[in-house]
């Protein structure tokens, strides 16, 4: 066992990671994440007699017509899955203002979606970015190899301290040849001063490459600006500081109207390519808003 302090902590850490995601993959996820995603590398078997409870969707209406009698297509998986974690550490992560910071949303997200994927058989990636890909583990299976990916999401400190996501969905076509499942965690607080995605390019050609689905977190006090007056702020990312009257209704409107442009325009984007997405705050039940994401797919 390691003697260090900080090493003890982080076994802490992930130890509590591990019981807490573990149990709520086996007991809520494994099988929700399993529906949503097992159409991805299926396929086609054999026909049989329709049974009580099968989904109508598979039916094979030529056999139906021709037999007089309802059949449905069975298919079997070709093969496991690939999953690749993209998750954001740029600095804007360890912004938080309630229960947790969005760096601490985001480990236990992407620890709930190892263990479902691991409990399927399927391999498990991550790739860690900022404005760069601070490191990038290949997908295997095993929970040895899960919690490796655990630790780094708790230890690793990025070199950097910017949000490039276009350049970790970059990295990702290059780097996986093959088709894969890949989530995006971040706050995508990557747009120009307008609002605007800076990554549609790189989002563009990765989803014809790959099913990408985007889990945003956030904390509600980003999207607004309280009346607490004269207040000194700094951009944690790139450094920049400015002093702030936030007992002016104008900014506070202002600022109001610019974030909800960006969220505007990140719908748009995502219904433009047709990216499953959903958004949980810091303050938010993160399980529910995982099943209900994996519900609407």
């Amino acid at each position: 066992m390691p003697s260090n302090p900080s090493a003890n902590e982080l076994l802490k850490k992930v130890r509590k990671i591990e019981i807490r995601t573990r149990a709520l993959s086996h007991q809520i996820f494994a099988g929700e994440y399993h529906s949503a995603f097992k159409g991805r590398g299926m396929a086609f078997s054999e026909v049989r007699e329709y049974q009580y409870g099968d989904d109508p969707r598979s039916m094979d209406w030529n056999v139906t017509a021709r037999l007089r009698a309802p059949y449905v297509k069975v298919y079997e998986e070709e093969r496991e899955m690939t999953v690749v974690l993209l998750i954001d550490i740029s600095r804007s992560g360890l912004f938080g203002t309630v229960d947790k910071t969005k760096r601490d949303l985001i480990a236990e997200i992407a620890a709930v979606l190892s263990f479902s994927a691991v409990i399927n058989n399927d391999k498990v990636g991550a790739l860690f970015f900022s404005d760069r890909v601070e490191k990038f583990i290949p997908p295997k299976k095993g929970r040895g190899h899960l919690l490796h990916i655990i630790r780094e999401i708790i230890e690793l400190k990025p070199v950097s301290d910017g949000t490039d996501v276009g350049e970790a969905l970059r990295f990702l076509t290059n780097a996986i040849k093959k088709k894969c499942t890949a989530f995006v965690l971040s706050d995508m607080l990557d747009v120009t001063p307008d609002g605007a995605p800076r990554y549609e390019d790189a989002l563009k050609v990765a989803r014809n490459r790959h099913d990408i689905s985007v889990i945003k977190v956030y904390d509600p006090r980003e999207k607004t600006i309280p009346s607490v007056g004269l207040v000194h702020v700094k951009d944690s990312e790139t450094g920049e500081s400015a002093w702030v009257n936030t007992s002016s209704r104008k900014t506070r409107s202002e600022y109001a109207k610019w974030f909800g442009r960006v969220d505007e325009n990140e719908r748009k984007l995502f219904n433009r390519y047709q990216i499953d997405s959903v958004d949980i705050a810091t303050n938010d039940d993160y399980v529910k808003g995982l099943m209900g994401f994996f519900g609407r797919r």
